[in-house]
């Protein structure tokens, strides 16, 4: 069920703006949008800049790049929610690194969703410096929606997946 486009655009801006502040979310989450700030949330696209924080630097004193692909899943998820209403599950995940980022390089963010096939929702994350532009990292994604709760209740016996 597709809620109204209102809707979803609050829901996505809340629940990024809930993990950036803590509210909600598991430490891996919040830590990795603690600094995201100027959050821009229309339907399909969010815009939002970031400051590299030295508690999430490699020993370089660059970016990490498991706290890139955390924040470019979560704001990726989240311009699919303002298409469809409701939080995926990845199903394909890539990302290219271009360059890194320095602990306070500010980057911007930009999640686009790219087109929906039944279930299935894609999205494209690109992070740049805004200093100068340069490419950081792009980040492509397929999610897929289902009722996991109704999966669960409705299931007599445990569900096993395949890796």
């Amino acid at each position: 069920m597709e809620k109204d486009q209102n809707g979803s655009i609050k829901m996505a801006k809340d629940w990024i703006q809930s993990l950036a502040q803590g509210r909600k979310g598991r430490e891996i989450e919040t830590q990795a949008l603690h600094h995201l700030y100027s959050i821009h949330v229309r339907r399909g696209l969010i815009r939002c800049n970031f400051l590299v924080p030295k508690s999430l630097s490699d020993r370089d004193g660059n970016w990490h790049v498991g706290a890139i692909a955390t924040l470019i899943d979560i704001i990726g998820a989240s311009a699919i929610v303002t298409v469809v209403g409701n939080i995926n599950v990845s199903v394909d995940f890539s990302i290219s690194y271009f360059s890194p980022a320095k602990i306070n390089e500010e980057v911007e963010i930009e999640a686009k969703v790219l087109g929906q096939r039944g279930n299935l929702s894609s999205n494209m994350v690109v992070i740049k410096n805004k200093e100068n532009g340069e490419l950081i990292a792009v980040g492509k994604q397929w999610m897929s929606a289902f009722d996991l709760e109704h999966l669960i209740s409705t299931s007599k016996k445990p569900t096993r997946f395949a890796y």
